[in-house]
């Protein structure tokens, strides 16, 4: 085998995913065969309410946004794209995007982080691994909030080589023929935010991110529920009259 493959870049983008992708999978199944009572978001709320549902909403609805847009933009494939929009266009949406739910999910996760580490009550109830998983995905988003200002110096230059490169590298490992090529010209913050990005796949069984798993889908689908009010009628009864024989 050719010393070449062995670099660092075919370590970190063509051998770490997979790890990762292991560790994800079999960890979620191993997690949720036997640790059952310790499957769940372990929420805080009932501890400190305030700023809890405006931070909580934001982070989440954030969260849940960018990361639909990167599995719509990433694992789309390229000749479908190129039916709707072209490279650029789909740079520019990536950026907005990117921008305006990045941005969402920083608020929320900013305050969720203060309040985690500042708030006695919940910092000292908290695991390490809550604060760990809190503050790798708050570095996670700052990272790519990071990327923001140099994609938009690539659209600028009319240069979409990050974006089709970043989409065609993450479409090799999902249909397992890793390219890792594809980053080597990529800027060094594109691939501290991947490395943190695939990190959290890592974590993701150890941690309270099991409980995405158990998303209420289904509330999505099921019939309504009626609820009828069963409304007693009392009659008023004399309680002087109470013992006395019927008249028929």
């Amino acid at each position: 085998m050719h010393d070449s493959v062995f670099t660092l870049n075919n370590l970190l983008f063509g051998v770490y995913p997979y790890v990762c992708l292991t560790v994800f999978w079999i960890g979620s199944w191993l997690r949720f065969d036997r640790e059952q009572y310790g499957w769940k978001a372990d929420s805080t709320q009932l501890l400190s309410k305030p700023n809890m549902r405006l931070a909580s909403n934001f982070f989440h609805f954030g969260v849940i946004a960018i990361f639909g847009g990167h599995f719509v933009g990433l694992l789309t494939p390229h000749a479908v794209f190129q039916v709707l929009m072209d490279d650029m266009s789909h740079q520019y949406v990536a950026i907005t995007a990117g921008t305006i739910f990045g941005l969402c999910a920083l608020f929320g996760g900013v305050i969720l982080w203060f309040r985690r580490f500042g708030n006695p009550r919940i910092s000292l109830t908290s695991r390490w691994a809550d604060k760990f998983v809190l503050t790798w995905v708050m570095l996670t988003l700052i990272l790519g909030l990071l990327t923001i200002p140099v994609s938009i110096g690539h659209a600028g230059h009319g240069d979409p080589r990050v974006v089709t490169a970043m989409a065609e590298w993450i479409q090799s490992i999902v249909y397992l023929y890793p390219s890792p090529q594809y980053l080597e010209g990529v800027d060094t913050i594109f691939k501290l935010h991947v490395l943190a990005g695939m990190t959290v796949f890592l974590i993701f069984p150890f941690t309270r991110l099991v409980h995405i798993w158990s998303m209420p889908f289904g509330y999505l689908a099921r019939a309504y529920q009626i609820v009828r009010s069963k409304k007693v009628k009392y009659q008023e009864i004399n309680r002087y009259d109470l013992g006395k024989p019927a008249d028929y």
